[in-house]
């Protein structure tokens, strides 16, 4: 056994004392690649967890979605300073709260449009701030269920849309980063643009040629038995299970969120991830121009902007659909590292300096936005 292993065993239970009962770890430095799996895929023990094992990734589908929008940028059928209204109407006259405090019926007009570039960066002026008890910010949770994934409950992307155009702005276009949000919207402009549905384009256009046979918005029932259960800390200790793996993503949800739907496999996402790391390119072919890949993996925030997304980005910036590590506060904060948590307790970063990917798969859902203690201690192994 390794020492990756080991980390993962000292963090593994079966959820009496609230300990994750499995998952799966990589660390990827060029070709050569540590991959381990431990515990096991539910807290009862029913089958052990394993290379192949499927997760609900909840937040690193975000980066993948984000890559979506920069294929389509390439192609000329969207620009990035582009108004984002002649695809999603609903967004082309936008109003704003007049202070983030107001109440939701207190609005001016929007100073400008929403940009696609504002939407890749999560400053389109919709999402979760630092304080989720403002007025504009509850009615995410209950118009458009935003939050923890739950594919079945929400309704279809233009009924989403015309729900949306009702809850104003938080912030100007532009203004402040906001978490989620943006990344559902994005997945809404790409079906629109590419004339198609979200999980059509992004198979044939991103899991095909990359081989991420894995990845998807549902489970076929064929796979179910690799497909792990989902759990959240209880009130009284221990954990409960919020989904298991005949339950939401046991079929194509009517709206598939960009922002937290996707389920895959460590080996799926290391396929996303070296494309990256490789500029665009995969096998004798390109997916985005080298380009495109730095401006997702870029900073583009201003200091005030991290500071007050501190709550989600610890003080690290943002690209385009995940965080860019710009100072060393932890061990495991190397400038340029790019990727994301997800809120089921999953993480993807890429770190293109050294060339290496490390992925963690758990089914255990954070508590908060701060990483859980096995996602720092698997962080600071691969910085080791």
């Amino acid at each position: 056994m390794t020492a990756l292993h080991d980390l993962l065993e000292k963090n593994i239970g079966h959820g009496g004392d609230g300990s994750v009962p499995g998952a799966v770890a990589l660390v990827a430095r060029g070709d050569r690649v540590d991959v381990q799996a431990a515990g096991t895929l539910d807290a009862e023990g029913t089958a052990p967890m394993a290379r192949d094992s499927i997760f609900r990734i909840a937040s690193i589908t975000k980066p993948i979605i984000a890559a979506a929008v920069m294929m389509l940028v390439e192609e000329g059928r969207i620009a990035l300073g582009e108004p984002v209204g002649e695809w999603l109407p609903e967004l082309a006259s936008p109003k704003v709260v007049r202070t983030p405090a107001s109440p939701v019926d207190d609005v001016v007009p929007a100073a400008g449009p929403i940009t696609v570039f504002e939407l890749l960066g999560s400053r389109a002026g919709h999402g979760f701030p630092s304080d989720f008890s403002l007025p504009a910010v509850g009615p995410l949770f209950s118009e458009l269920k935003q939050g923890p994934p739950q594919p079945q409950l929400v309704v279809a992307p233009d009924e989403w849309m015309a729900r949306l155009s009702r809850i104003p702005l938080l912030h100007q276009p532009g203004e402040a980063w906001l978490y989620n949000t943006s990344s559902d919207i994005q997945g809404v402009l790409i079906a629109r643009v590419a004339g198609r549905p979200l999980p059509e384009f992004l198979a044939e256009r991103i899991f095909e040629p990359l081989g991420m046979a894995d990845t998807g918005f549902e489970v076929p029932a064929a796979k179910l038995d690799r497909f792990t259960s989902y759990y959240r800390t209880g009130p009284a200790g221990g954990i409960e299970l919020v989904d298991a793996p005949d339950g939401q993503w046991s079929s194509v949800p009517a709206f598939p969120s960009g922002a937290g739907g996707l389920v895959s496999t460590a080996d799926d996402w290391l396929a996303f991830a070296r494309m990256l790391l490789a500029e665009g390119t995969v096998g004798g072919g390109r997916l985005l121009s080298p380009a495109s890949v730095r401006q997702m993996t870029t900073d583009h925030l201003t200091r005030p902007q991290r500071e007050a997304g501190a709550l989600f980005l610890e003080g690290q910036g943002w690209g385009f659909g995940g965080c860019v590590d710009v100072e060393p506060v932890d061990p495991w904060n190397v400038p340029g590292r790019y990727g994301w948590v997800g809120g089921t307790g999953t993480a993807g970063h890429i770190v293109p300096s050294t060339g290496t990917v490390t992925i963690l798969l758990s089914q255990l859902e954070m508590s908060g936005p701060t990483a859980p203690a096995l996602m720092r201690d698997f962080w600071s192994y691969a910085a080791s």
